[in-house]
């Protein structure tokens, strides 16, 4: 890495801009634009992720003190409240949101694990969503309930990579189930969800692609037990049974088998039952990839509180989604460097580090690098003798 490049131009050459070049033109980004492109866009908006800046006069008050760095950070010649807030308002967030896809790929393949804990051949994906709250006499178009605002950000989590998959972003009113329709289900892939999400209609459309799911069974769910598998019942497991569903409606929209796993849960002290159309799977296996739906609910904590998706530099909804798209953006960059330099730190740690020494000259993976400067073993030379003292 170029020692004499900033952090920040270190950290974007990671980032594929013919390919960005590419999704502008085609949706005609750059047009009458004399200066601010959409590529300095887009670093103005990863440089307040990555430094974490609460607001639009944040931001620009941290990139105004370097004016003589706008050229080699990428910023364009100017930057300025108006061209930035322009930009977010009238520019598709459909550029933001395709080059953030082309990232999502990229780090998928940088963080792929073949040690995942349990031996399936498809990928095991987490599905949920997360409401941001909004105030409404702001955001008028975010209505959720009478006095409040809001919108969902609904995500398909890749548990072995630690990357999201699918992101949408909706008014909050929309139910979490109608996501299903979106989704491209890929055979032999697992998708773990939340009771939310039991449709039996959609699910039969998911096990039809041959593609598998696990969830939680209702509680007024009317199951006609067909056999039991064996079990081991000092692994937790109380039953493991194999059958169809009984009620007319959910009979006729999942006409298919059903397998419905009771577990007791000692660390919680829980009974849990789980609902799968996979037959294969020890009882014990299911109940620990349900269990993996905890990181997407970690993923959407950690954004959170270390990304800005909760306050916003815009107020259309245009402006909020190209801001959350850069945060995935940022997100996923951070995941390529990490993987590409191999940095044993987590995406936290080096988001933390990088934070506050983008406008550092140091070269990036010695800055990422766990190196203890105290233990230097000096070189071994023969000193020479000063006699006559």
């Amino acid at each position: 890495m170029n020692q004499g490049k900033y952090i920040f131009a270190q950290l974007t050459d990671f980032l594929p801009r013919r390919v960005f070049d590419g999704i502008v033109s085609k949706y005609n980004g750059n047009r009458y634009v004399k200066s601010f492109t959409c590529w300095n866009q887009m670093l103005c908006m990863v440089f307040g992720q990555l430094t974490g800046r609460d607001s639009m006069r944040d931001l620009l008050l941290s990139i105004e003190a370097h004016k003589s760095k706008y050229y080699h950070l990428g910023f364009g010649p100017t930057v300025s409240r108006r061209n930035l807030g322009t930009a977010n308002e009238k520019r598709s967030y459909k550029i933001f949101e395709e080059f953030a896809y082309v990232l999502i790929e990229e780090a998928r393949k940088t963080s792929f694990r073949s040690d995942f804990e349990i031996n399936v051949d498809g990928n095991v994906y987490a599905l949920d969503s997360s409401t941001i709250d909004l105030c409404l006499s702001v955001f008028w178009w975010a209505d959720f309930r009478k006095t409040k605002g809001g919108i969902k950000l609904h995500t398909l989590f890749d548990v072995k990579t630690s990357i999201p998959t699918f992101l949408q972003i909706s008014n909050a009113k929309t139910h979490d189930v109608k996501i299903l329709d979106q989704i491209s289900y890929e055979p032999g892939s697992f998708y773990v969800m939340d009771k939310a999400y039991i449709d039996f209609n959609r699910l039969f459309k998911l096990n039809q692609q041959q593609a598998y799911f696990v969830t939680r069974a209702k509680d007024n769910m009317r199951f006609n037990r067909m056999y039991s598998m064996p079990i081991d019942k000092t692994t937790g497991v109380k039953y493991d049974q194999i059958g169809k569903l009984e009620s007319y409606y959910p009979s006729k929209n999942y006409p298919g088998k059903l397998r419905r796993i009771k577990y007791y849960d000692e660390e919680t002290k829980r009974e849990l039952t789980f609902l799968t159309n996979n037959m294969d799977l020890k009882p014990l296996e299911i109940a620990y990839l349900y269990k993996k739906r905890w990181e997407v609910e970690l993923f959407f904590k950690w954004l959170k509180q270390h990304l800005k998706i909760k306050s916003f530099w815009g107020t259309t909804m245009n402006a909020v989604k190209i801001q959350m798209y850069c945060a995935i953006i940022a997100y996923c960059l951070i995941a390529i460097i990490g993987n590409k330099l191999k940095v044993d730190r987590s995406i936290y740690e080096i988001l933390q580090i990088l934070s506050i020494s983008l406008l550092d000259k140091t070269p990036v993976r010695e800055i990422l690098t766990d190196y203890d400067y105290k233990d230097v073993k000096e070189q071994l030379v023969k000193q020479l003798i000063i006699s006559g003292f």
